[in-house]
């Protein structure tokens, strides 16, 4: 075993950082998919919105639910549907005829956690009231600016474009979402539990020890002072710079999201400084859906990016 390597083992994130038991939960659930479920979780420390993309049936809402029930925060969930409209996200003015005046009537976007279930299943006009929400954590009915909750996030789930009834997410929707995940089919052994031992779903509410909002948030900042060299930020250039000459040019905004995803990353794996071999393990998840649109072919297009550039 190499001393990287060696490294990683001792210092996984199952050592002592209080997501320790987050992940060790969220494993028992979504079984053999540990990669996934650390992505998710450095999406979360970075506190970024995250997007699950697959087929129907892998684990993409059982994933989404068991993020939600273990780390303690009020959330909510939308079924989003081809007659879905803005006000059923964000809420509505209705008149009272006893004060005579407009009252605002939150929708399930003033929450913590936003679940977005089969998010592209809505045209763009419904897809469009989570733009505003997702970027600056405020939503504005009737020219009343509300806010939202401080730790808001979305966690959405969508089936691939090339399915009946999906409609494509516009390039400023997919640009929120931190990072784009696949579930992927499980391995032989791993469908064989399932198999035998029934769906896991039903797990996903029975969590327990759920993180909290403060210790969520002590674990996010902690995240964000891990030290990164010289040689790290040349390589998340190199690799941004390689996207722009490919034609799928990822923005400065995107670089900064890199640089807080790594941090993320690292911090999971109880190191105190950040490795080129963490931006490498979550490039693709960030870069890939803004490239191309889709999660699936946009991870192949980073991955063909990570083998031309040199990593220090």
């Amino acid at each position: 075993m190499s001393l990287l390597a060696t490294q990683r083992s001792v210092s996984s994130v199952d050592a002592h950082t209080p997501l320790s038991h987050v992940k060790a939960q969220l494993e028992t659930v979504l079984l053999g998919k540990s990669q996934q479920i650390m992505l998710a979780l450095s999406c979360i420390l970075a506190r970024g919105h995250l997007l699950i993309e697959d087929v129907p049936g892998v684990g993409k809402t059982t994933l989404a639910h068991a993020l939600s029930a273990s780390l303690g925060l009020d959330w909510k969930r939308v079924q989003f549907t081809s007659d879905l409209l803005p006000a059923d996200v964000v809420g509505v003015s209705i008149y009272n005829s006893e004060t005579r005046r407009f009252e605002f009537k939150p929708g399930p976007v003033f929450t913590s956690i936003l679940l977005a279930d089969e998010i592209n299943r809505a045209p763009a006009k419904a897809q469009s009231a989570l733009l505003e929400a997702m970027e600056e954590r405020q939503v504005t009915v009737d020219g009343v600016t509300h806010p939202l909750d401080e730790q808001f996030f979305v966690i959405a789930t969508q089936n691939p474009n090339d399915q009946l009834g999906a409609f494509t997410l516009p390039e400023s929707q997919l640009d929120r979402f931190l990072i784009g995940i696949q579930i992927g089919y499980p391995d032989a052994a791993t469908e064989r539990k399932l198999l035998e031992h029934g769906d896991r779903r039903a797990q996903a509410s029975q969590l327990s020890k759920p993180l909290g909002a403060r210790a969520l948030g002590e674990c996010s900042d902690a995240a964000q002072q891990m030290h990164m060299s010289s040689p790290v930020f040349d390589y998340i250039q190199a690799l941004i710079l390689a996207t722009r000459n490919e034609g799928v040019g990822l923005s400065p905004r995107a670089g900064l999201a890199l640089v807080r995803l790594s941090r993320s990353y690292a911090y999971l794996h109880e190191r105190s400084h950040v490795l080129p071999e963490d931006v490498r393990d979550v490039f693709a998840a960030l870069a890939g859906h803004r490239m191309t649109g889709s999660v699936k072919s946009g991870h192949i297009k980073a991955r063909e990016i990570l083998d031309k550039v040199a990593m220090p």
